[in-house]
């Protein structure tokens, strides 16, 4: 099994990518499930079951969570951008990249339990 000596700079993009990753993820959680505005629906019942899926009219976002969303997407952009193009990726054999970028991803796991 292999083992890399990921730059600090490296490992820091990485971590800031998770982290605004799940920011993001929890922002987007409470928006409406529509970006514009959309009329609800009820679905057909469940033969079986009874089960009647729907959704409420989604009255879209406010200006400020469009602002937000594309701050969020713009900073995403950015740092799977420093983390995918970094020169480290050119020193690492053809055949591990994928190995080393899975374990880059679980890096900082591993400076928290030391």
């Amino acid at each position: 099994m292999a083992t890399y000596d990921f730059p600090q700079d490296l490992r820091d993009a990485q971590l800031a990518l998770h982290q605004t990753r799940a920011v993001y993820e929890e922002y987007a959680r409470a928006l409406p499930w529509s970006a514009e505005p959309q009329p609800g629906w009820e679905a057909e019942k469940h033969l079986h079951s009874g089960f009647r899926s729907s959704k409420a009219d989604s009255p879209s976002y406010t200006e400020e969570q469009h602002a937000e969303v594309a701050r969020f997407r713009a900073e995403l952009l950015e740092l799977s951008s420093i983390v995918s193009t970094h020169p480290f990726w050119e020193q690492v054999e053809q055949g591990q990249v994928v190995d080393a970028r899975m374990r880059l991803k679980h890096a900082h796991e591993a400076s928290e339990a030391a």
